[in-house]
């Protein structure tokens, strides 16, 4: 798939969706929720059933973040996006701010009262992010809510299912080295590192490591899910084994 230059937001679904999202926040004790581009693997292009800055906003670019409260609400963009977010969202219902100058852990200790609640998706924020929310909200007083359930996907009715492309093995020609030599080195290496363990979560790490490939996402040729590798050579690898075929199943095992 090529990428193109088309828009492909619609600033008519902002209205409708924040008016949605607002009576969940109601009925569950929030005063407002953070919705990052992010799925959870933290990728740049994420599979059409993770696009939920997409579907609650509009905005269609491959960095951003909403926070919608109560009574306002912002998406937070780059400067690559400064004109296109503006043709992509209604301007009545979202206020635009930047991601880099005021990102949000700095635009929160203005802007989140005493009290106030801020919900989040723990799955799709890194340990990073989610330490500088909290460190924002802290001086001000408000609190941060990690949820079990995210709020879009309860609101999203007609949400894509998760992706199942056919994962393919990636050629030694190209690989250079076999994965279960890959593996071998990567276990030696949690060990001298003294960990029993590893986990994968980005899928273009898990991509090299076990050489395959897939088509979960746009743009990169990626099969979604996790891994862990563990020091004594074995791993597990999670993902929807409807991708497999009979002859990458047995090369998995």
């Amino acid at each position: 798939m090529f990428q193109t230059f088309d828009s492909a937001g619609d600033p008519a679904v902002g209205k409708p969706r924040v008016a949605l999202l607002r009576q969940w926040l109601e009925a569950n004790g929030l005063d407002g929720f953070i919705v990052p581009l992010a799925d959870e693997h933290q990728g740049e292009y994420v599979a059409d059933r993770s696009a939920r800055l997409k579907w609650l906003t509009g905005f269609s670019g491959s960095a951003g973040v909403a926070i919608i409260l109560r009574d306002r609400a912002f998406v937070f963009v780059d400067g690559r996006y400064t004109l296109q977010v503006r043709s992509e969202v209604d301007l009545d219902v979202f206020s635009i701010e930047s991601l880099v100058d005021n990102p949000p852990a700095v635009w929160l200790k203005d802007n989140l009262g005493k009290g106030a609640r801020l919900g989040f998706d723990p799955w799709l924020h890194t340990i990073s992010e989610v330490k500088a929310l909290q460190a924002s909200v802290d001086k001000n007083g408000a609190v941060l809510v990690p949820l079990d359930k995210n709020p879009i996907d309860i609101i999203w009715k007609d949400q894509p299912d998760a992706p199942v492309a056919p994962v393919e093995l990636h050629p030694i020609g190209f690989a250079g080295e076999l994965a279960k030599d890959k593996l071998a080195r990567l276990a030696a290496a949690i060990a001298k590192d003294g960990a029993t363990h590893a986990v994968l979560t980005d899928p273009s790490s898990i991509a090299w490591a076990f050489n395959i490939r897939g088509g979960d996402v746009p743009h990169t040729p990626l099969a979604l899910g996790f891994a862990i590798l563990a020091a004594d050579g074995s791993h597990q690898l999670f993902m929807d084994k409807r991708k497999f075929s009979r002859q990458v199943a047995a090369y998995l095992t």
